[in-house]
């Protein structure tokens, strides 16, 4: 009986702290330019338990390593979604999207294409 006892204490203690300290995460975020880099970088850090964050303004990914204890991903795209940034399949809200700089207005085909123009110069 005691072994029964021990082997379901082990399992559920096993079970609780099972969650990893550094968990790795990549998430689509629209944006344009390096400002939109540094803005949708510095929503995640100031996000508690988010480790490292890196966007690429050529591919739209967004790269995470965060403490699975403190947050999680819906919790980290919210606070993109929070900055201005549209993320897979949500958008931001037109009030957070207005407060992004006009030249970061990615949901403008003229402001994309002005820096897909500057890009191939």
């Amino acid at each position: 009986m005691k072994n029964i006892v021990k082997l379901i204490l082990l399992v559920i203690g096993t079970t609780t702290f099972a969650q990893n300290k550094n968990a790795k995460a990549s998430i689509e975020v629209d944006g344009v330019c390096g400002m939109c880099k540094a803005r949708i970088e510095k929503a995640c850090l100031n996000t508690k338990g988010v480790k490292y964050a890196q966007w690429s303004i050529d591919t739209h990914e967004l790269k995470l390593i965060f403490d699975e204890r403190k947050t999680n991903t819906e919790l980290i795209k919210n606070s993109v979604l929070a900055a201005g940034h549209d993320v897979q399949e949500q958008k931001a809200t037109d009030e957070a999207y207005a407060k992004v700089h006009a030249c970061c207005k990615y949901r403008d085909k003229d402001v994309k294409g002005a820096h897909e123009d500057k890009e191939k110069s």
